[in-house]
This record gives C-alpha cells, structure tokens and sequence, in this order.
C-alpha cells in the first residue's frame, strides 16, 4: 500500500496541466442544494431539542420525491442522553440504492451525522439556527460539522439517480443522530443495523477529510482521513482521612493529586507511526522547508529518533500526531473551606494512538503517577480504533475528485486526533475513509463547534459534485 501512497504524493510535486474545466452543477441543482441546505441548517438538531428525527424525516421525504423505493428507506428512531439535558429521542437514517441484478461487490455506505452542538445567539453575530448568507459564507451551526456533508451526499445521490446513473453495487447512506453526544446510532449501525445497511465492504465518511486555501487563494492541501485516535476517560482519585484546616499536615489530598499531575504533564507518550501518518509526513515533508520540516526528514527516517517526534509534535500544526495524548479536563476536590481534603479528583482525557489498548494506557498512567495513593480508573469501555488501509482504490477517486475541482492542489492521507462515527465500523473490521470534498479558507475558517461557524458558499456546491465524481468512479465500474 505505500506504493500507492508513494504516487499519491508525488504527484503534489508534478507541473500543473493545462485543466478542462471545472464540473459544476445545473442552476436548478444548485437552487435545491440551497435549499435543502438552508433547511436543515435551520433544524436546530441539538440534543435535548427533539429536532433530529424531524431532520431525518425531512431527508428521507427528499429521497423518497426523488424515486428511491420506500421500503429502502428507514427512519430509526433510538434513545440517547447527554449531561445538560438528559435523555432525548433521536434518529438515524438508512437509505438504499440497489444495483440491478446481483452484483459483484459489497455496499459502499456513506456516513454522517446530523446532530450538532449547542450554540447560543448571544455568542455569535448572527442566529446560528437561522442559515446566513454574507460575504460569501453560509453562517449557521452545522455548516462545517456537518450538514455540509449531509447534503452534500443527499444531494449527490439524487443528482445521479435523475441522471440517469446506474449503480454496479448497492450504494447505502447511513446517516446518525447522536455523534456529537454518545454514538450510539453509530454502535447500533455497526452491529444490529448491519442487514438493513448491508454488511458494507467499506464506508465512506463525510464528517472527515475535505481541505482549505490559504489566504491569497493558494492551495493548502486536502486530506483523506484514514485513521483516528481512541477516546478514553480516566479518573484519578485521591482519597485522604481529612482534619482540621489549621492543623494541616504532609499528607493532603490536593497535593497528591497536583504533583501526579504535574508528572503527567512532564511525560511524553512513546512516539508511534502507522501506514496513514507515515503518508502523511511523507507529504507534509515536501512543504516545509524549515527546521519542522527537518525534524519530520530526521523521524521518517529513524522512528527512534524521539527528539524530532517531539519536536513536530510541539507545533502547533501537528499536536497528536506523534503518538498518545492526555490532558486532565476536570478537577474537583474538598468539602469545606475549614477542612483537609478528603478526595481530589481528576478527569483525565485521553486520545489513543490508533491500535493501542486503553487498558495499556490505564496501566502507563499509573506508572506515571508513581503513587499508590492515586488510584486510577476508567470512564468508559472503549476498545482500540484501528485504521484502515490505505486502499487504492478510494484513494485515487477522492484524489480525482479533489483536483478535478482543485487542480494541483496536494493530498495527504490524515489520522484524526477526534473521534467520529467511524471507529465502530473500524473495529468491527470495516473500513472508513474521511472523504468529504468541502473546504475553507485556512485558518480563518477553523470555527467548528465555535462562534460564527461558517462555509464558504462554492464549497456547498463543490462538495455536491465531488461526492458526486467519487461515486461515479467508485460505484460506476
């Protein structure tokens, strides 16, 4: 596989070749690609709001205007929960696009989600459930993260089915309602969902990849995501016998806690590299010419070389890439503004390399506190991500697709420090690529889940094509 990775970026560095022009959509695909986007932008899907399943509905009516069979189209309906609002309804989407006759190869599944995070009105310059158009942007939460990538799928598909396309094997959409909250519509696709979605070869995930331009309108870069990281909980709990504030003592609970912490601040994980970021620094090595470019030249070529991985992993640009990560996100400790601390505790965060237990990082963690005093426990009972490989095949249609748009504009395969919805699929031994075709202006753009989220208005246009190009390769042979 890294002899595709291999062509894949070299070609950044080949000269550009006079380019046809640029696939773009009708007038009237792009009126119904405004459309459908404005109203889902408008559907407040935040948890607690009881609006998903109304999006979803919304959705599933578009297919079904647009000739897909009813019995190929599900609403699912789950319950989910989050810490502010507690237990809510919420839904998934299932739709399914047969191929005639019996076909050769498994289902492709498109993925996203259709929930987003919270926002407030105050917080923004402009309403951030009422979709806005100015200065060139779509304003409104979910226009990156990620009802772009909704649309941009369900529009795809509808362009194609009234063009006439006939798929060469099924093509399934399988959409989520909770991503941004527990993942359990995710969970439940990749185990007792798996018939209605059809035990897919692999999927294809809307809420990764996509790329930016910077500033003077130069290209950035895209990228396919084919890893992430785990996300695990820990605790670490101090418990202590307490006493009388005016007679402290040696032993406290607090400063237990704060000098564990301090030592996990000073530690550093063991570097690691896999086929995705191995691609990764391949190509990102070619742009940069300075002493971070440097240490990415020192660590491809001798993994063992800590001091460079620590050195790319200290800028800004590449945190998490080098290997596992965590951070403490909580403290809570003391009963009383007169008495010694009978328990401190810590919330600790962790993004796990892909492939690493977290069971084997609970254990690190206790050999970095170095104190059996500091008991430490899990949150939750994730198991590993896995990655996936780095098939040619998906690999040359995103990169198609990115510069039949973006020509000369460079690819990279990509391993999340985030989590999405991919990592169940990936565990139960599907793989998932990130290949959303959206993009910004970098980093001006970077406001997912922050104030003013916004899209620049061609990438909503653009991504209904790319999507568009990649299922035409992908599904059409």
């Amino acid at each position: 596989m890294r002899f595709v990775s291999a062509i894949l970026l070299a070609a950044v560095s080949m000269p550009a070749l006079a380019a046809p022009a640029k696939p773009s959509l009708t007038p009237g695909q792009r009126a119904a690609t405004h459309n459908m986007f404005e109203h889902v932008v408008n559907t407040p899907t935040v948890i607690g709001r009881h609006k998903v399943p109304e999006m979803a509905h919304y959705l599933a009516d578009q297919f079904k205007a647009a000739g897909f069979p009813e019995a190929d189209i599900h609403v699912m309906t789950y319950h989910t929960e989050s810490a502010s609002t507690g237990a809510d309804e919420t839904a998934a989407l299932i739709v399914r696009w047969r191929a005639a006759g019996n076909p050769k190869a498994k289902p492709i599944m498109l993925m996203g989600h259709m929930d987003v995070v919270e926002a407030k009105v105050e917080d923004s310059t402009t309403d951030p459930f009422v979709m806005t158009e100015r200065d060139g942007y779509y304003y409104g939460r979910g226009t990156i993260d990620m009802k772009d990538g909704i649309v941009g799928i369900t529009q795809a598909l509808i362009n194609l089915k009234a063009a006439g396309f006939k798929p060469k094997r099924d093509i399934v959409a399988f959409f989520t309602g909770d991503e941004e909250t527990n993942g359990i519509g995710a969970r439940k696709g990749a185990t007792e969902w798996l018939d209605l979605i059809g035990h897919p070869e692999y999927g294809l995930n809307a809420d990764g990849g996509g790329g930016g331009v910077n500033p003077d309108g130069s290209p950035a870069g895209f990228t396919m995501q084919s890893a992430e990281k785990t996300y695990a909980g820990y605790t670490l709990t101090v418990r202590n016998r307490g006493g009388h504030s005016s007679k402290p003592r040696k032993d406290n609970a607090i400063y237990d806690l704060m000098h564990a912490l301090e030592k996990l601040e000073a530690y550093r994980f063991q570097p690691r590299m896999g086929e995705t970021t191995r691609a990764y620094f391949e190509g990102r090595q070619k742009q940069e010419k300075g002493p971070l470019g440097d240490a990415m030249r020192r660590w491809l070529a001798n993994n063992d070389d800590h001091e460079a991985a620590d050195f790319i992993e200290a800028s800004e640009s590449e945190v998490g890439l080098t290997r596992t990560r965590c951070i403490p996100t909580r403290l809570f400790a003391g009963h009383a503004d007169n008495a010694l601390p009978q328990l401190a505790t810590a919330m600790v965060n962790c993004r796990i390399f892909p492939g690493v237990d977290p069971n084997f990082v609970k254990g690190e963690l206790e050999k970095i506190v170095a104190n059996p005093d500091v008991v430490v426990t899990r949150n939750d009972e994730q198991v590993a991500s896995l990655s996936s490989p780095l098939r040619p095949d998906v690999t040359n249609a995103y990169t198609s697709a990115v510069r039949a748009l973006h020509p000369g504009m460079p690819v990279f395969p990509e391993m999340s420090t985030g989590a999405t919805d991919g990592r169940p699929f990936r565990v139960a031994g599907i793989p998932i690529y990130g290949t959303n075709g959206g993009w910004v202006v970098v980093p001006v753009d970077f406001r997912a889940h922050g104030k003013d989220e916004r899209l620049p208005v061609e990438s909503l246009y653009d991504n209904v094509v790319h999507w568009q190009l990649m299922l035409r390769d992908l599904a059409g042979k």
